[in-house]
């Protein structure tokens, strides 16, 4: 099955195409990705949902590798509601 790992940053990625045994679970893909992670992964997605590390792929899966937030989205609304953008 073909699956894909992606780690984004806002001026680039890193995503790698694997193709792997049925029955492979994300934290396999993830470690035949062998991205360099710098160990900013703080959890996965698959096309958008959050995921386990033990959740079995599907042929086609998009696992994205997140990061933690830079800033907290909660002040930044208030920021901008406050006219601080």
């Amino acid at each position: 099955m073909r699956v894909e790992v992606v780690l984004a940053w806002p001026d680039h990625y890193q995503r790698r195409e694997l193709e792997l045994p049925e029955g492979c679970v994300v934290s396999e893909a993830v470690e035949a990705a062998a991205l360099d992670t710098q160990g900013e992964v703080v959890a996965f997605a698959i096309h958008g949902l959050l995921a386990r590390p033990q959740q079995v792929l599907l042929d086609g899966d998009r696992i994205e590798l997140l990061r933690p937030l830079l800033a907290d989205p909660k002040e930044n609304r208030r920021r901008r509601a406050r006219g601080g953008d």
